[in-house]
């Protein structure tokens, strides 16, 4: 029976070691490269991973990311917007058409003076100027207009002098750099967040590494105890403890697998792509190694000038300060031009080649001067200086965070280092005291359970330094987007 436990657990050796073939991805086409296009042309149908680089994930995902695509959008329609504002500088021209139809027709009633109608003097012929001619009776009133009523008309207006609106013009040129800047915010963002996930898959693979040479040492291990049990020269709690030391790394290998896909997964997400494509990263976090550096006084020499979230504000900044002008253009009068041309046409048929048409045009110019609003002009600047204020107050925070984040990811990155170095040193004494336990393991000289506390330091070696390595490849991602530097710069 153990025997046969034992074969099962050996079996599972090749399942363990495919990790290449089952931690894969696919992704969409990309359109902003023509060697990116290619390679993941390839990935979609390639039965083994197509490796690509962090480069070229970036590439993908600055072509792909959904949250880049979405500030691409803003930019347009902050354009859009701005050319809105432009347009109402030049004339608004509008055609209308009206008809109405007469339910009941007005009434008009009229005083007459009878005596100065019929008063009136005789002519030559001794007709008297009032002789045939009959008044009407208006004590029931007279119903005045036609059935149908048609009308049809052209009016244009035009702001000749508007400060308001030129003002206004201003600040939606500058709500499409906010768009821009946005947009720019949301590719640093994707930048740090494909870097971190691509450090996090290479992490995953380094552990998994790891937990695989300590399964396969462990077995090695059981196969040599089991020739010394055997033999006679080793007892059978040696060989239990050698089985023992199998069986506990077969969970944490199939851990650090699963581990790998999720972050693969993970960075599949944030490029944007199909979850299914056939890919998988380059290199290891050891290629990475000769970036750890650190400057003393670092601090102090950076500048948050290209930090977006700081020009954010310093645009916004500029916003309300024209906001201020513009609300003060207030008090200023304004003046616009208008012109129109309508015919109306009033008839009791419809027989249109018989209408009638009166035509009626005037042009002229329109001059507003305000006078009085209660004080909502005024209050109205008020607002607008307060606002520039509170985010005078907001930027002189935000800066004094920003310096703070600066000195966090400085302090992680020297940590980092210290730690990388102190690992290194463990790792290579830890691989020779491995290799001393084993040897002497092998003569007989040493226990099992020596061997295994040599295995278990070489292994915490060397995941602390695959660890420092990341947690710097972290920091400085983090630091690189804190102060702005852009993917392609």
């Amino acid at each position: 029976m153990r025997k046969i436990k034992l074969a099962l657990c050996l079996a599972a050796v090749p399942a363990l070691c495919s990790y290449e073939a089952s931690a894969q991805y696919r992704t969409g086409p990309v359109q902003a490269d023509s060697l990116v296009q290619q390679t993941l042309s390839a990935a979609d149908t390639a039965s083994v991973p197509v490796v690509i680089t962090l480069e070229q994930a970036l590439q993908i995902a600055l072509s792909e990311n959904v949250s880049v695509k979405v500030a691409d959008q803003e930019i347009q329609r902050s354009s859009y917007a701005k050319k809105g504002v432009y347009a109402s500088l030049f004339p608004q021209i509008d055609l209308s058409g009206t008809y109405q139809r007469t339910i009941k027709k007005q009434v008009m009633y009229m005083d007459l003076d009878m005596g100065a109608v019929g008063g009136g003097s005789s002519d030559g012929d001794g007709a008297g100027s009032g002789e045939g001619f009959t008044m009407p009776d208006t004590s029931e009133g007279l119903e005045v207009g036609r059935w149908n009523t048609w009308a049809a008309g052209l009016n244009a207006t035009m702001p000749l002098v508007n400060p308001q609106l030129w003002k206004n013009m201003k600040i939606s040129g500058l709500e499409v750099e906010m768009a821009i800047e946005k947009a720019r915010s949301s590719r640093l963002d994707m930048v740090t967040q494909v870097k971190q996930a691509y450090f996090g898959t290479l992490l995953a693979k380094e552990v998994f590494q790891v937990y695989r040479d300590v399964y396969e040492n462990a077995v090695s291990n059981y196969r040599e105890t089991e020739k010394k049990f055997n033999a006679q020269k080793a007892t059978e709690y040696d060989l239990t403890r050698a089985k023992t030391s199998v069986a506990n790394a077969i969970p944490d290998v199939y851990d650090a697998e699963s581990s790998v896909i999720l972050s693969l997964w993970q960075l599949k997400a944030v490029m944007g792509v199909d979850l299914d494509m056939n890919i998988d990263v380059a290199g290891t976090l050891d290629d990475y190694s000769r970036q750890l550096f650190y400057e003393p006084g670092a601090a102090d020499s950076l500048s948050l000038e290209n930090n977006t979230t700081m020009r954010q504000l310093a645009i916004q900044a500029e916003q309300l300060a024209h906001t201020v002008r513009m609300q003060k253009f207030a008090y200023i009068p304004t003046l616009s031009a208008a012109f129109s041309f309508s015919v109306n046409a009033m008839t009791n048929d419809f027989k249109f080649s018989q209408y009638k048409w009166t035509p009626y045009s005037y042009v002229g110019v329109s001059l507003a001067i305000p006078v009085f609003s209660g004080g909502k002009r005024y209050n109205d600047v008020r607002q607008a200086r307060t606002q520039a204020t509170q985010l005078k107050l907001q930027t002189m925070d935000t800066e004094r965070n920003l310096k703070i984040s600066i000195r966090q990811s400085l302090v992680a990155m020297e940590t980092s280092i210290k730690t990388y170095n102190a690992a290194q040193e463990a790792v290579a004494s830890a691989r020779k005291g491995y290799s001393i336990a084993e040897k002497t393991y092998q003569v007989g000289k040493n226990t099992l359970i020596e061997l295994n506390d040599a295995r278990l330091a070489l292994t915490q070696a060397e995941l602390s330094a695959s660890q420092a390595i990341y947690n710097f490849l972290i920091a400085k991602s983090q630091l690189e987007q804190t102060l702005g530097q852009d993917f392609i710069e």
